[in-house]
């Protein structure tokens, strides 16, 4: 089928110049590592002047590829903009209590805005707004806290819309077929997860309930869980022909739980982020379809926010800045706007 819409083939920047010198080392309690970033070796840019901006950096962990890109993204704008950047980043998804300790952190050592991708929405909240309480300009990046507001701003994928792509390309893929339908989610109480898990049940045209999803399983986001979990369907519902996955670490292991039953051929995954070995993985056919998301923009966004505010405090960044997602597939639907994996893999991450 031929491909609707064509949206503009704008190639991100992912330039990795980086350069770093240590700072102050958080608890081992914490498990996070806090450090200074910057082009000179004192205590900022240039040669350590010490009015720099400050800005702070904590995402959920620093393996995860798609925080590997958002810190890269950080330290590029940092370093174009003269700021100095502090980064932290939890030993686990889900380490509420190290990004506590890490904004503390951050506060004492003077920075004047933290970009923060929150492990838990809601138990973050308290911290965040002791933070705000003294002046720190606090942005969420890539996942909303709860309540939104909590913040200063938000700049992020709408995930809600990245579900939905995928769910409408499902549906429109399976041509009327009956659906049997697997959700690999990503934890309870993760706005992220619900939001993408929403879209996709609001894309297919079906809300929650449904008997039409027959197997819901948590992976974490994790490769060796979704495969577990994809098991665990199969077990239960051994005619699942349609699996959504919160990304494509655990749609990979769905795929692999599949291909051991001899399904990976007749059974439709679609998923979530973009990634460099994820759209591959749409080239190869593992996946049909994936929402493409670009946290590289995120972070050096929201660090320029942080220099901008520094300057002006008039120009506080505030409510909600949509970075972008684009339906990424090589067997693109009528009706359903999308890119090839060839614009996928010009864009991807990690």
């Amino acid at each position: 089928m031929s491909r609707t819409t064509r949206t503009s083939r704008s190639t991100l920047t992912t330039r990795t110049s980086r350069s770093a010198f240590a700072a102050a080392a958080l608890t081992t309690a914490a498990a996070l590592t806090l450090a200074a970033c910057g082009s000179g070796s004192g205590s900022g840019p240039a040669g350590g002047s010490s009015d720099s901006v400050k800005v702070g950096l904590i995402t959920k962990t620093d393996t995860n590829p798609f925080f590997v890109k958002m810190k890269e993204g950080a330290e590029q704008a940092a370093k174009e903009h003269g700021a100095e950047l502090l980064t932290a980043a939890g030993k686990f998804d889900g380490d509420n209590a190290g990004q506590v300790t890490a904004i503390e952190n951050m506060v004492a050592s003077g920075v004047k805005g933290i970009l923060l991708t929150p492990s838990d929405s809601k138990a973050i909240v308290p911290a965040i707004e002791k933070a705000r309480a003294k002046g720190v300009l606090v942005i969420a990046l890539d996942t909303p806290t709860e309540p939104q507001s909590a913040v200063d701003a938000l700049f992020a994928t709408d995930n809600l819309k990245a579900g939905e792509l995928i769910g409408q390309y499902a549906k429109t893929a399976m041509a009327g077929k009956s659906a049997k339908i697997a959700t690999l989610d990503l934890a309870p109480g993760v706005s992220v997860g619900v939001q993408r898990h929403n879209g996709f049940l609001k894309g297919f045209g079906i809300k929650e309930g449904d008997p039409s999803v027959v197997c819901s399983q948590d992976t974490g986001g994790d490769q060796a869980k979704g495969q577990t979990a994809m098991e665990n369907c199969l077990q239960k519902e051994p005619d699942i022909n349609v699996v959504y996955t919160i990304n494509e670490p655990a749609a990979l292991g769905a795929y692999t739980a599949l291909k051991a039953k001899g399904r990976e051929k007749d059974v439709l995954i679609v998923s979530v982020d973009g990634g460099c070995t994820g759209t591959q993985a749409v080239k190869d056919g593992k996946i049909a379809a994936t929402s493409q998301q670009y946290p590289l923009k995120m972070a050096a966004q929201g660090v320029e926010a942080v220099v901008n505010y520094a300057k002006d405090d008039k120009k506080k960044a505030s409510g909600y800045t949509d970075t972008g997602v684009t339906l990424v597939t090589d067997k693109a639907q009528d009706g359903v706007t999308s890119e090839d994996t060839g614009y996928g893999l010009e864009n991807c991450w990690g």
